[in-house]
């Protein structure tokens, strides 16, 4: 009896080959890669547009309007964070410092990581929160009284936990 040349001489087991494993990674990198891709983004998914966006918008007249009152009253705060947040309020003009004020810290990015608080007076424009806070690097800042005639707006590096903003460089 013969041998067939046809037979097969390969005994290796289909998993011995490095060409199979090779076919099988590449599909199987992508699937991985994109299951990653997937977490990070609905971990870190954009916020969303506000519901009532043609209000907020409307408002923007009204807070530029405020915006120009405290230049025209020159006023000027110091915020300060070391320990409770703190604000010292300055002017040109002398102006009736409201009971309260409202700060307001926005991450330029993260929703999540903003900051709002009411700071009450205490005497010769001397305004203090009620709970301590550690801002970002860099906030969105917005200061105002709970009535709204005057507001002070800019972006700021709150790093040295001190800054302060003027009327003239509102944003």
């Amino acid at each position: 009896m013969s041998r067939d040349s046809s037979t097969r001489t390969d005994t290796k087991p289909w998993y011995r080959h490095p060409l199979v494993w090779l076919v099988i990674l590449l599909p199987a990198s992508s699937v991985i890669g994109g299951l990653i891709l997937l977490t990070i983004a609905i971990r870190n998914a954009d916020d969303t547009v506000v519901d009532d966006w043609y209000r907020e918008g409307r408002t923007i007249n009204r807070t530029m309007a405020d915006e120009e009152q405290a230049r025209r009253f020159g006023v000027r705060a110091t915020l300060d964070f070391q320990a409770l947040p703190s604000v010292q309020l300055e002017s040109r003009i002398p102006v009736p410092w409201p009971e309260r004020l409202t700060l307001k810290l926005r991450h330029p990015t993260i929703a999540a990581r903003d900051h709002q608080l009411s700071l009450v007076h205490q005497g010769e424009g001397r305004y203090l929160g009620d709970q301590q806070i550690q801002p970002d690097a860099e906030m969105i800042v917005t200061l105002a009284p709970e009535n709204g005639y005057w507001r002070l707006q800019q972006r700021a590096r709150l790093d040295d936990l001190h800054t302060v903003m003027d009327a003239g460089r509102a944003q």
